[in-house]
């Protein structure tokens, strides 16, 4: 019988390099969802409203401008997002919307019930007047905004918007890039899955959850990669924004034709031809149909605008003031 004396002593080695490597994981989740925990715990304010609690943040000064995030996101997304407005001389408010960090799902979530909201904090901040920035999935309720409150929308700004487009086939406006749904299911459930997909797979994360080619990242400047990264990490903690998100994909998934000929305030629609979640036709769909308004569109950059950050904070503070 051959001796298994020889091989104990790599079983051991192997057997501690396992143990090291489960400890550095261990370590580096505790300390980066730690500091996720605590970003979402400071800097904001809870508003009592008629609508209900709605949680927000403030940041500059001058005229005041309502930022409503996209999927995945929350008052942290917002002022991260539009920061580059506060410093141009605008008064940023960004709320959570329905179902992210500290706002309530109510049992009406649709995208009219989220412009009420909007509303009503307004109200709450004894604001008469705002303009309205809506990316991604934030569009919805600042297009029904401008429709249900035209007396308190000064002016609308839609970036890479989530918005119907009329499709031959019937298909949706939105598109799904490959393992979305997968990582819907698994990856944002999850704490710790979330924090661990882009150590295994950052290109599918780039695709799929910020609808964004890989290549085009990569081809970017250091400023606008750390900017990708930044939106990436900022989506932890993911389980607090996970209502939010479910009743997104609900929204988004069956979007409906608003009556944009209604709309009667200064309108800015951006887009990218290859965002990956396909924006592009429904942003210019809208800023066809919505009188006067203004379309800027890019051949490249996804879901992030990635090569145009400048060029797009510049032209919407350009156009809001």
């Amino acid at each position: 019988m051959a001796k298994a004396g020889p091989l104990r002593p790599v079983a051991v080695l192997a057997a501690l390099l396992l143990a090291w490597l489960a400890t550095l994981t261990y370590t580096g989740y505790q300390r980066d969802i730690g500091e996720a925990r605590q970003r979402i715990a400071t800097g904001s304010r809870i508003a009592h409203t008629a609508c209900g609690p709605i949680e927000y943040a403030e940041t500059g000064a001058g005229a005041p401008v309502l930022v409503v995030h996209g999927a995945g996101g929350g008052f942290d997304q917002g002022l991260a997002f539009a920061e580059p407005l506060a410093r141009k001389g605008l008064r940023v408010i960004a709320m959570s919307r329905f179902g992210y960090l500290r706002t309530p799902l109510p049992a009406d979530a649709s995208a009219a019930a989220q412009a009420d909201a909007h509303a009503c904090l307004l109200d709450a901040l004894k604001i008469a007047r705002a303009a309205i920035v809506g990316a991604s999935a934030g569009a919805p309720s600042s297009m029904q905004f401008a429709l249900r409150h035209p007396g308190r929308c000064r002016a609308l700004v839609l970036l890479v918007p989530a918005a119907y487009v009329p499709r031959p086939d019937r298909a949706a406006s939105m598109k799904t890039p490959e393992w979305t749904e997968l990582l819907f299911d698994t990856a944002l459930r999850s704490d710790f899955l979330f924090w661990a997909a882009p150590r295994i797979s950052r290109a599918t994360l780039l695709r799929a959850i910020l609808a964004t080619p890989p290549e085009v990242v990569a081809q970017a400047g250091a400023a606008e990669q750390a900017r990708v990264a930044a939106v990436l990490k900022q989506i932890l903690p993911v389980t607090p924004r996970r209502l939010g998100l479910l009743n997104d994909a609900a929204v988004t998934s069956s979007l409906e034709r608003y009556e944009l000929e209604r709309i009667a305030v200064p309108t800015l629609v951006i887009s990218m031809r290859d965002d990956l979640f396909g924006t592009y036709d429904g942003a210019r769909y809208t800023a066809e149909h919505v009188p006067g308004a203004q379309f800027i569109g890019y051949p490249s950059g996804g879901h992030l605008w990635v090569g145009h950050q400048d060029e797009v904070m510049s032209a919407i503070a350009a156009f809001l003031k």
